[in-house]
């Protein structure tokens, strides 16, 4: 039998790859936290470093794998190509892990769920990568840029490609490091209970360093967690969230203010309604609406262990009118819409693999419904907030475009008085807010602030 976390690791690569619209979280919920595996911190961690690892190196792991075996890619189970990017993934990135375990354990891995032969093909693959790792022919920078990129920096060809027409080759590849970089855990203390500077003071006895988020307020960075984020005290008593800056930033975007009535229109699991709750001073009205039921269910839990009373939920997916007239208009509503999360990839690289993602234009007017319709919903002299974990032209300026043309009563809000820090650092001429990870240390985000004139 081979080791319980390398084996776990494996489990959820090989469910993702059988499901590739499942949330790689919910996987590895299921597989780990679910699973009764009596798993330790430091196990845990390695699970995490190797299914994170594989997933952000995958592209440059193919390619070895590739370059060794007579066999196409293609036609490599995919349990068995996923061994080998495990194996590969210690011997080439984890300098902690000797290469005679990773290869030894690996095989083990492989005798478990394929024939003898196999197993002979993964030990060599494995060796012979070992033995001229130092000797690899790297594509050429020069010859296609594209490509070479691809590889070394583990990403699908069609966004590299997207990327150097829009940002250059030095941007491009410092766009790619940043996404590659494991980042750190971000939280928003939930001030209701409790102001940021308090917080990192209970938290600096759970991790190994907690640092103040540089934009954000409310944000703080921990590093060196001593136990799963869930059985921190602070966490049971509701003194955060777990939310990266950039998200933080969004709320500060809407400025709701105590006693108004806000629509949370795409709430999710309700990242976003917590901050705006905390916001409000946990007054006035809160709608969070959702077209997943069992995320609300999770919100309402959240809501209760942050001591939040100003929320209420709805089921509804905004593709459709609003049934609901009795609310009447909304001070301010915020559409967090679906989008291809393209943003979001240093947190979830299972996203680079996805090919549903490259359908830009589908999310685009899926976006654009939405917002007609919640936009419907802002009273005159409200806002509505447009936002997206994603850079991508069509999910951002090419939807508020086609918005604007429609909608002649909304004016994108260039200048934010209720903001309590300046947007400049993320704000183009146009009014459009942009987070990017290799500029500003948080997610890719786009948001815009548009008013309701009359």
């Amino acid at each position: 039998m081979t080791d319980i976390p390398r084996n776990t690791a494996l489990s959820v690569l090989n469910i993702l790859s059988q499901k590739h619209h499942s949330h790689l979280d919910r996987i590895i919920t299921d597989s780990v936290d679910n699973a009764g595996l009596g798993l330790s911190l430091r196990d845990r961690r390695l699970v995490n470093a190797l299914v994170f690892g594989v997933l952000r190196w995958r592209e440059n792991l193919d390619w070895t794998i590739g370059h060794f075996s007579k066999t196409p890619l293609e036609k490599i189970r995919p349990e068995i190509l996923n061994v080998l990017r495990l194996g590969l993934y210690q011997i080439f990135f984890l300098d902690r892990i000797p290469d005679s375990a990773a290869v030894n354990t690996s095989v083990e891995m492989a005798k478990e769920i394929a024939p003898v032969w196999v197993v002979k093909f993964v030990n060599a693959i494995l060796r012979n990568a070992i033995r001229n790792r130092d000797d690899l022919p790297r594509p050429s920078i020069k010859d296609n840029p594209a490509h070479a990129l691809s590889i070394s920096k583990s990403f699908p060809l069609w966004l590299i490609q997207r990327w150097l027409q829009r940002f250059g080759r030095e941007e491009t590849a410092r766009l790619c490091d940043a996404h590659n970089k494991i980042p750190p855990i971000t939280i928003r203390a939930n001030t209701i209970l409790m102001d940021r500077a308090k917080l990192s003071e209970i938290l600096a006895d759970e991790t190994e360093a907690v640092f103040p988020t540089p934009y954000s307020p409310d944000g703080l960075f921990f590093q060196g967690a001593k136990q799963s984020i869930h059985e921190f005290e602070a966490f049971k008593n509701g003194l955060f969230q777990v939310q990266d800056e950039a998200a933080q930033l969004i709320s500060f975007l809407l400025s709701p203010q105590p006693g108004e009535r806000i629509l949370d229109a795409c709430a999710g699991l309700g990242g976003k309604t917590g901050h705006i709750a905390q916001l409000m001073k946990n007054s006035g009205q809160i709608i969070a609406a959702d077209s997943d039921g069992n995320k609300l269910i999770q919100l309402k839990e959240t809501a209760q262990r942050l001591g939040i009373h100003n929320v209420s939920t709805r089921i509804h997916d905004f593709t459709r009118p609003f049934a609901d007239t009795a609310l009447g208009l909304f001070d301010r509503v915020l559409l967090d819409a679906p989008c291809s999360g393209l943003g979001v990839i240093r947190r979830n690289p299972d996203i680079k693999w996805d090919s549903s993602r490259k359908d830009l234009a589908r999310f685009r007017e899926k976006q654009l419904v939405l917002l007609r319709q919640v936009s419907a919903l802002v009273k005159p002299g409200g806002v509505v907030v447009y936002a997206v974990c994603s850079v991508e032209p069509e999910e951002n300026e090419s939807v508020i475009a086609k918005f604007l043309l429609s909608s002649p009563d909304f004016q994108v809000q260039k200048t934010l008085p209720d903001a309590p820090f300046s947007f400049a650092p993320f704000m183009d001429v146009q009014g459009f807010i942009r987070t990017f990870p290799h500029i500003h240390g948080m997610d890719g985000f786009f948001a815009v602030s548009m008013k309701r004139m009359r």
